[in-house]
């Protein structure tokens, strides 16, 4: 009688894949030489484009590190070879560098591609496992990152190559980026749209104004604020209220309306509104970021935060319903002044 198979443990299993993985990228860190410092500085100095050639996984990862690229400040694109021989080489300017990308540096594929791209382009550079290679040798420069083994237990399907491969773009990308200074502004520029685009985009973007705002004297009652302030389009719950030279005072809430009533202190209703506002609330600058307001809101557990200009005047309102399926990024707060939400209890 044969023993039972043991059962297979997926998740040991994985968790060895992905420290394989990991130990093959520590083992390429250290391999790093100036060949990487030679093409960071070849595309920093790029006039066009850079031009990301791949085959197979390497297309794809290719494809992945155009975008990090195109984010982050350096212009790019992605060629297809076996389209790249029918035609697709018109793409290329005399300006743009051209960045193969071939675990082996063997590929069919890119190595007829060699000697037109030696014409079209204003450089050849790779990223590769082997100097020796075809198109290491070919490469006017090559991020080399030598010998490693694959995670597939059959040692073929491509996996800690393209993970090494996807990270040396990232390396690339962001030594690009440091070297251009760019910055949290330019990148919000070029993610306009979705979460990310929200969290990037300044508060004077996406706050509420004009017709939309409550905002009343301090000296005026309770009564005499709901009495009369009156707008249009999307509700907001807190009045703001300002001193005499336009300056914000306070904030009264339906909240602090209700428990007004709850508690029965009838009387303050027709009590000045400074008498029971939350004086000096936490606000925040028109030009700070709105990730930075949506930390405000979330750790003070705020449904508004108030938009003031440099004088102290409201000129807006953040409603966290705006907001709704955005969560603070991390390390979102920023030092410069411009971006501080002030409180204004201890400015």
């Amino acid at each position: 009688m044969t023993n039972p198979t043991p059962p297979f443990d997926r998740l040991a299993y994985a968790r060895r894949v992905l420290r394989a993985e990991a130990a093959s990228l520590d083992v390429v860190a250290g391999r790093l030489d100036d060949g990487f410092t030679a093409v960071a500085d070849a595309l920093f100095a790029c006039r066009g484009r850079v031009a990301v050639i791949g085959v197979g996984k390497s297309a794809d990862v290719g494809q992945k590190a155009v975008g990090t690229f195109n984010s982050t400040g350096t212009r790019a694109y992605t060629l297809d070879a076996t389209r790249a021989v029918l035609g697709d080489l018109g793409s290329i300017h005399p300006d743009d560098v051209a960045l193969l990308l071939s675990h082996s540096g063997e590929s069919e594929e890119l190595v007829r591609l060699l000697g037109p791209l030696k014409k079209l382009a204003s450089g050849l550079f790779a990223i590769t496992s082997s100097a020796a290679s075809t198109l290491g040798r070919a490469a006017d420069a090559a991020i080399v990152y030598g010998p490693i083994t694959e995670a597939c237990p059959l040692a073929l399907a491509p996996s800690t190559s393209t993970t090494v491969m996807l990270a040396l773009g990232d390396a690339l990308a962001f030594a690009l980026l440091e070297q251009r200074q760019f910055t949290a502004d330019e990148f919000a520029q070029f993610h306009p749209a979705g979460s990310l685009g929200r969290k990037l985009a300044l508060v004077s973007d996406w706050m509420r104004r004009g017709d939309e705002l409550r905002i009343a004297p301090e000296t005026d009652t309770v009564r005499e604020v709901f009495a009369k302030v009156r707008h249009s389009g999307r509700r907001t719950g807190a009045i703001m209220l300002v001193s005499a030279d336009g300056r914000l005072a306070g904030l009264f809430t339906d909240s602090d309306l209700a428990r007004l009533f709850e508690n029965r202190h009838d009387a303050a209703i027709d009590a000045p509104s400074a008498d029971v506002m939350t004086r000096t609330p936490v606000v925040v600058s028109p030009d700070a970021r709105v990730a930075v307001a949506l930390d405000v809101l979330k750790a003070r557990k705020f449904s508004e935060v108030p938009v003031v200009d440099a004088d102290g005047r409201p000129i807006g309102m953040l409603d966290i319903t705006d907001l709704i399926g955005l969560d603070p990024a991390p390390g979102a707060t920023d030092s410069r002044p411009s971006l501080r939400l002030v409180d204004r209890k201890s400015a």
